[in-house]
Parts: structure tokens; C-alpha cells; sequence
């Protein structure tokens, strides 16, 4: 594993444990606001990981890809990318 998905799977657990305190806030009838706000929070940092995950494959497959020289492969990776940034409009 790179430095890079370590750093994104520890962002992800953290992640993960505000999800969990999401959860125990509405067992526990938290105040709606603040419910929302770490709600919002979790975005931000899943927006932050999915951000980290697209550099890296943007620094590795992609450039591997033109490094290759293989247009086919050039191609497909173009091709996942505009399919990406089309479901992130959604």
C-alpha cells in the first residue's frame, strides 16, 4: 500500500468514526443542527478523500498510461474520467 492510500484509508477510518458519532447523536436525540453540522463535516471529508484517490490515480495510472504510449489505454483512461466527473455532477 503507498503512502498515499495509507493516508486516504486512516482519512477514511476517521471518517468512519464520525459516522458512528453521527448515529449515537440521533440514538441519543441530539439537537438537529448539530446533527447536520457533523453530517456536513463528513462530506467535506469524504470530498477531501475522493479528491486524494482521483490525484493519485490522475499521478499514477493516467500517467502510466501516457508514459506507455498505448492509445488504446490512453483512451480508456480519458474515457474513465469523463464518466467520473459526469457522476460527480449528479
Amino acid at each position: 500500500m503507498s503512502i498515499h492510500s495509507a493516508k486516504t484509508v486512516n482519512r477514511l477510518k476517521r471518517i468512519e468514526g464520525q459516522v458512528r458519532g453521527i448515529i449515537k447523536m440521533l440514538e441519543d436525540e441530539r439537537y438537529c443542527i448539530d446533527v447536520l453540522t457533523q453530517m456536513q463535516a463528513v462530506k467535506s471529508a469524504l470530498a477531501r478523500a475522493e479528491s486524494e484517490i482521483l490525484k493519485d490515480h490522475a499521478g499514477g495510472c493516467i500517467y502510466a498510461a501516457i508514459q506507455s504510449g498505448d492509445e488504446a489505454d490512453q483512451r480508456e483512461k480519458v474515457a474513465e474520467l469523463i464518466d467520473l466527473f459526469d457522476r460527480l455532477k449528479r
